[in-house]
């Protein structure tokens, strides 16, 4: 993975990428005990859609059972799967998401108003502030403005 000076992944572009990568992440599953807040709050933040099936958008009721797709409508981001779990997070976690944001300030702000939780403020040194999604799940966001192309 390709870093810039300042110790951040740098962008990549079209002549770093693999031509025929095999594998890729596809969805990222989250474990859930507030599975209905858990699915508002990352459709809200990330600005995803609920997916029923290959090519089929659902609306925005909360889906029956256990679990709940939501992914990218525009292709460019992996789904995300909400998974009912009664016992929730566990206090041991191995991999946390990194979010990044045009506007960070705006965002972690978003991101409070939408149920997140503040775990570790901005300090110095360090290039993200640390919230927990209404499960408690941790994750980052980057301090640092981060802008993204436009898919081709």
């Amino acid at each position: 993975m390709p870093f810039n000076a300042k110790g951040n992944i740098a962008q990549l572009n079209d002549e770093d990428m693999v031509e025929d990568a095999r594998t890729w992440i596809g969805t990222i599953v989250i474990d859930c005990k507030n599975w209905e807040k858990m699915i508002s709050f990352w459709k809200g933040d990330l600005g995803y859609k609920l997916k029923r099936g290959p090519g089929e958008w659902g609306t925005d009721e909360i889906p029956e059972g256990d679990w709940a797709l939501i992914a990218d409508p525009l292709g460019r981001g992996p789904n995300l799967a909400l998974q009912k779990d009664p016992e929730g997070p566990r206090q041991v976690y191995w991999f946390h998401l990194d979010l990044f944001t045009s506007e960070p300030t705006k965002e972690v702000q978003r991101l409070l108003d939408l149920g997140a939780t503040m775990v570790q403020p901005a300090r110095e040194g360090f290039d993200y502030v640390t919230l927990a999604d209404p499960d408690g799940n941790p994750f980052d966001v980057l301090t640092e403005v981060i802008t993204r192309d436009a898919p081709k």
